[in-house]
């Protein structure tokens, strides 16, 4: 979404941003804003308004609704004190709830209701069993097609959200809305040090998960293939990120005692590409359910815009345009270590290949995944429907 809201201002729309209070990836409310209800901010010349949020370290689906509704509640009240007049508020899903703040928004500053769906809810819930409430679902489910109803379009992150919306609203505008990439991230300067500051040779072949350590990931995976890796191999995985199961994993590794994997210590957004930079490949997995066949986890871009093979654990969507057609890595079959470990050694045994698919990627990254691109299409795509409602 900063990315988006930095390519609409580039291009001349006024931008204003409504959001929680920083809280990620400690959950803790960042030292300068604990105690606030109401804070402006500026971001890249974008105002930045935010709000309380409740938050808690505990997993329990209490304290994750309490942190859900609270942002939902104290959206409402903050955006009584934001001046101007708007043309398209747009609010991002899930949460599913805060589109009813969203809605509620949209009709007090009279704009046009846009829904971002960047995951299906509560269908992800369900089938990652999260939420297991059949009464819980039912209600979210009303309301998540309340919400579509309601929405003057519905932009979608993959083309399967697309797809499943469309065949239940077939005459509701929808967009497809990816993920992408900043063009700024051609011009970064890197870290040319990174691997040695992370304790690693250039003959180490380093194979990085960066993101959410959560259920859906499956990153178990990685480690059940760290243990199959042979004596030889200078292969290591390295996770960089924060969620539910990190913990878990971190126990998993210390009393199974399993070799050539680590936890990375958390970084600054701005220090992440010099890590990438420094690494021989990304590992991309989730788990094997056919909820992911619409999958595109984000992570990809960054990836491939640095010219990082994929070893792509995610079947359907992103194998088809990632694999498939872009050429960009090796797919490899969800939740299946051996084809983990016989694909990275693959990788490894084959650098001049490995580098070829990074090259792929970034090509393929900039032909049909520039941010600057998306925000134009997706401006056009609203002007259109503004236009034929006139007409």
């Amino acid at each position: 979404m900063s990315g988006l809201a930095r390519e609409l201002k580039a291009a001349g729309h006024e931008v204003v941003v409504l959001c929680a209070m920083p809280n990620y990836p400690s959950m803790e409310v960042h030292e300068a804003y604990r105690g606030k209800w109401f804070v402006k901010d500026q971001f890249e010349g974008i105002d930045v308004y935010r709000s309380w949020i409740y938050v808690s370290k505990s997993r329990s689906i209490i304290s994750r609704l309490l942190n859900y509704f609270s942002f939902t509640l104290s959206s409402v009240f903050a955006a009584a004190n934001i001046p101007g007049k708007f043309d398209i508020l747009m609010c991002e899903s899930p949460p599913l709830f805060l589109g009813i703040s969203g809605w509620w928004i949209s009709k007090r500053k009279n704009a046009k209701f846009v829904f971002n769906v960047s995951d299906l809810w509560p269908e992800s819930a369900e089938k990652l069993g999260v939420i297991t409430n059949k009464f819980f679902l039912n209600l979210a489910t009303k309301l998540e097609e309340w919400l579509y109803r309601s929405s003057y379009m519905v932009t979608g992150q993959t083309q399967g959200i697309v797809k499943n919306i469309q065949a239940r609203l077939p005459n509701k505008p929808i967009h497809w809305l990816p993920n992408g990439v900043d063009k700024s991230i051609f011009l970064t300067k890197f870290n040319a040090g990174k691997r040695k500051e992370l304790g690693f040779e250039e003959n180490d072949f380093l194979l990085l998960y960066a993101g959410i350590i959560g259920i859906a990931q499956g990153l178990d995976v990685i480690l059940d293939a760290a243990k199959q890796i042979p004596a030889q191999s200078k292969i290591v995985f390295l996770l960089l990120g924060d969620g539910p199961e990190k913990e878990r994993l971190i126990s998993r590794v210390q009393n199974e005692k399993i070799q050539r994997v680590k936890f990375l210590d958390l970084v600054s957004r701005t220090e992440v590409p010099s890590i990438v930079a420094a690494i021989d490949a990304a590992v991309i997995p989730l788990k094997k359910m056919d909820l992911f066949l619409g999958a595109i986890p984000s992570k990809i871009f960054e990836n491939l815009a640095l010219e990082k093979p994929l070893l792509l654990g995610v079947d359907g969507e992103a194998r088809e345009l990632f694999i498939n057609e872009g050429k960009c890595g090796i797919y490899i079959e969800p939740e299946n270590a051996k084809a983990l470990v016989e694909a990275a050694i693959y990788m490894e045994s084959h650098p001049d290949e490995c580098k070829s698919m990074g090259a792929n990627g970034k090509i393929y990254a900039q032909k049909y995944f520039m941010r600057e691109n998306i925000a134009k299409n997706w401006m056009e795509a609203i002007e259109a429907e503004m236009r034929k409602e006139k007409s």
